[in-house]
């Protein structure tokens, strides 16, 4: 036999492997017919060894599944199988009776009782009775004689058939004689070893759970390969050594009296925050992580990520039902009760198997004989194999009442990765149940290193870490920059969106101003925020932030503006409480509880520097801790999305306020604790219920309001004592239900902006002459068809807006706001403009809104002045 190799054109390694059948001497030629048999069938004379080794790669695909009592009993259905053939061939080849007739005495012979020995002739006669061997060669006459004093003979004609009817006679008692479960006993071995190998595996055939089932198996060989498996166990073992390490330190070192900043633990952002005292942030602790901690390839790390992917909507498919779990328990009782009447009849039977046995066959009218003694060749093989068969019945048995006792022996529908979290980093791995539950306890029989491996794909801290590292390979420190932009304020911002985190090159924008990070699912702050000595403004919209405790220190002593959206009040960071040096804080979300109806704020006194806080909300009442706030707040809004707020007496401690507001409260007065804010500046009540001000008058004890809007509610009047807030500067009063205008709204003496847009407003006053200090008059979208003389003597006018209006004749004496600087009048029934639009020498074509043809009316000269002077500020 000569070995042919063939090698593959980039290696040593055989591509394939041929065995050829060559003679080895030539004296050992094959033959000519040989040859020709080679020639017609050329495949026969060579096979690949490849295709040989393929037959061992054949291994059971679900073997992970099959617990030791199963795998024992399909070995045990193996020897049973082998004893079902062997049986099988043996009664096939050499199973058969042998008989001989048995003799009894005739009463033809003799009246008495005694048996008589038969004389020599007789002995030598045939068993079946046929003619005498010694008479054959004696004359007719002598043999007349004999047989005269003899018995009588058979009729008939004299044969020599003593072989053939030892054949049928056999025959007939193999049939009569034997016991059924004799000649049967090898095919109710082989059925029954078929019938519970099928039930062993059933539930691996059946489609509603071999679907489910090889789907499982194919998940978990990935998962327990997958690199991101060892890459997660491997930190895991390195956080333990670490913690080893801090303990060895900490014993050598001795209990020391922490400090107020280590006392503090990890806060759970899952649990409410109440409004104590005692205010505790997340302190992650730093992970030294090495080259091999941090590289992972791209092409595994996206493996992983759809193993995440596949794992999770494997979970909701099989999770909700219990069919695998009751298939495989419904198997194993009929397996257990089948196997108990096996090994009730089947001892009942045992006893049938003999040696010898009776034969009575009817057939003396061809023999001369009915009763027969038969003996059976394989009744003592047979016996053997039938005891042997019922031990291994018997073994099987307990094998499935062993099963049973471990299905019913726990629950199988829950399964807890307990052990997983305290041995690993991944406290959040989830208990899974029902189906789902049961294959992982399967999997435990084979190994539990299967299950181990496998949860690293259930947790949801796992999947975020995998986000993290693809994350860092995506978004590197040149892309970043990338996306930095210099805002209105010509300040550096970075606006990251819907990322699987927080990017580590972040932190190495050193020259970054405003950070934006908007519905990141996890954001971790780590200490290398230090490096951003710049950052003074950060966004944290819908964004779970934790910070290490180097990088809170930072932000405590640097951070000055703070935005944070969320859904929860639970949601809201602990630590934001504790940043010193904040200025500003915008709160976006619902800050009401649920359960309580209580509105939960922690402990806002260790803002001390704090001066404006902003909050966008459904608030029912203001949240008591605003107190702590009282000595240096500077600055409240409330936005509270047309929820009612009620109960505002909290604002009267607010004595250091300067500006409120209080939008969308669904107010129809205005609360009378405003009227203790003494150094109240700016005052806005945009979008509430107002249908009279008649309080206004209580403004007069706010010396220094200077600003009042009160637009987009639904104010009918202004009451006369409007001029009793002498020092009102601005007031805003659109978009509200105005018809008329008191007189004594135009004496306030240092009135510079009046809105009163939007309105149902048929005539402006001609007090509005007073007004010597307007800068900013609005009268847009009323119904004014006549814009009074006095409205010019307003010189200082730089903003005029008649738009939208009645108004057929822009007066002449507009030329008299020589300060003008923009003009609104599209949306009246003009049919010219003046020309002494001319002597307005600061109005611009760009803020001069009126329609093109209007526009065109005037003299060019006046167009090309209006188009080359350049463009004040208002």
């Amino acid at each position: 036999m000569v070995l042919e190799t063939s090698r593959s054109p980039s290696g040593d390694v055989p591509k394939d492997v041929s065995v050829t059948w060559t003679p080895s001497a030539p004296s050992q030629r094959p033959s000519t017919e040989t040859q020709r048999n080679r020639k017609r069938h050329p495949r026969r004379e060579m096979f690949t060894l490849t295709e040989v080794a393929s037959l061992n790669d054949i291994q059971p695909t679900y073997r992970i599944l099959k617990p030791w009592w199963d795998v024992f009993m399909d070995y045990l259905g193996f020897v049973m199988l082998m004893i079902a053939i062997f049986a099988g061939t043996m009664q096939l080849t050499k199973d058969h009776v042998a008989c001989l007739p048995i003799l009894e005495q005739s009463n033809k012979t003799s009246n008495t009782n005694s048996y008589t020995t038969p004389s020599p002739v007789e002995t030598s006669t045939s068993s079946l009775g046929t003619v005498p061997v010694a008479t054959r060669d004696l004359p007719d006459s002598a043999v007349h004689e004999i047989s005269v004093t003899a018995e009588p003979q058979p009729k008939g004609r004299r044969t020599n058939l003593d072989f053939q009817q030892y054949i049928f006679v056999n025959q007939m008692c193999y049939h009569v004689a034997l016991p059924w479960y004799s000649k049967y006993l090898p095919y109710l071995v082989l059925i029954h070893t078929i019938v519970l190998m099928v039930s062993s595996n059933f539930w691996f055939k059946y489609p509603k759970t071999s679907s489910k089932i090889e789907h499982f198996v194919s998940i978990l060989g990935r998962c327990f390969e997958s690199p991101w498996t060892t890459k997660a166990l491997s930190e895991t073992a390195c956080e333990d050594s670490e913690e080893n390490k801090q303990r060895l330190i900490a014993g050598q070192s001795g209990s020391k009296q922490l400090s107020s900043d280590s006392r503090d633990e990890r806060a759970d952002s899952s649990q409410p925050i109440l409004g104590n005292n005692s205010v505790k942030f997340s302190a992650e602790k730093i992970i030294p992580e090495g080259p091999s901690m941090t590289i992972l390839d791209k092409k595994d790390g996206e493996q992983a990520k759809a193993l995440f992917e596949k794992v999770r909507t494997f979970r909701a498919h099989v999770e909700d039902s219990e069919f695998i779990y009751n298939l495989y328990v419904t198997q194993t009782i009929i397996k257990a009760l089948k196997l108990i009447v096996i090994l009730g009849y089947t001892s009942t039977f045992a006893a049938d198997i003999k040696f010898s046995h009776i034969c009575e066959p009817k057939i003396e009218h061809l023999t001369g004989y009915d009763r027969f003694f038969c003996t059976h060749n394989m009744a003592f093989m047979l016996r053997k194999l039938l005891f042997t068969f019922m031990a291994i019945i018997g073994l099987y048995c307990l094998m499935c009442l062993y099963a049973l006792f471990w299905l019913f022996r726990r629950p199988l529908k829950e399964y807890s990765f307990e052990k997983v979290r305290e041995e690993s980093s991944f406290s959040d791995i989830p208990d899974v149940k029902n189906d789902f539950a049961f294959l992982l306890h399967m999997v435990d029989q084979y190994d539990q290193l299967h299950s181990k491996r496998f949860g690293i794909f259930l947790s949801e801290v796992s999947e975020n870490k995998l986000r993290e590292i693809s994350l860092n390979h995506e978004w590197t420190l040149e892309k970043l920059r990338q996306h930095v932009i210099s805002n209105a304020q010509d300040k550096q911002e970075l606006h990251l969106f819907m990322l699987s985190g927080l990017p580590n090159a972040v932190f190495d924008l050193t020259e970054l101003e405003i950070l934006k990070l908007e519905l990141i699912p996890e954001v971790r702050i780590s200490a290398k925020i230090s490096q951003m000595t710049n950052l003074q403004e950060l966004h944290l919209y819908n964004c779970p932030a934790k910070v290490e405790q180097t990088g809170f220190t930072f932000l405590r002593d640097h951070l000055r503006c703070l935005h944070v959206k969320f859904t929860d009040i639970a949601e809201i960071p602990p630590w934001v409480y504790l940043l010193r040096s904040l200025r500003e804080l915008y709160l976006i979300g619902s800050l009401n509880s649920e359960h309580n109806k209580m509105i939960g704020l922690e402990s806002l006194k260790d803002l001390r520097h704090l001066k404006t806080l902003y909050l966008k909300s459904n608030l029912n009442k203001l949240p008591t801790n605003l107190t702590d706030l009282s000595p240096h707040l500077v600055k409240l809004v409330v936005h509270n999305d047309g929820t009612k707020l009620q109960m505002l007496n909290s604002l009267k401690k607010m004595t250091s306020l300067r500006e409120l507001e209080l939008h969308h409260c669904d107010l129809e007065r205005i609360p009378h604790a405003i009227f203790s804010l003494t150094n109240l500046q700016d005052l806005d009540l945009k979008s509430n219920s107002f249908r009279t001000i008649e309080e206004v008058i209580s403004f007069q004890h706010l010396k220094r309001l200077t600003c009042l809007k009160l637009w987009h509610n639904k104010i009918v009047n202004i009451p006369p004592n409007i001029n009793q807030v002498k020092n009102l500067e601005s007031l805003y009063l659109s978009y509200n239900k105005l018809e008329t205008l008191p007189a004594a709204l135009f004496y306030l003496p240092k009135l510079r902006y009046l809105d009163l847009g939007h309105n149902s407003i048929l005539l402006i006053p001609g007090d509005v002459g007073f007004l010597q200090n307007l800068q900013h008059f609005d009268i847009t979208g009323n119904k004014v068809e006549v814009l009074p003389k006095q409205l010019f003597r307003c010189t200082k006018l730089k903003v005029l807006c008649v738009g939208n209006n009645s108004i057929t004749i822009l007066p002449e004496s507009i030329g008299q706001l020589t300060q003008l600087v923009q003009l609104d009048v599209k949306g009246n029934c003009l049919d010219h403009l003046p020309y002494q639009l001319s002597q307005c020498q600061h109005l611009n074509k760009s803020l001069f809104i009126v329609e093109d043809h209007l526009f065109d009316t005037l003299p060019l000269e006046v167009k090309e002045s209006m188009t080359e002077v350049p463009t004040f500020t208002v």
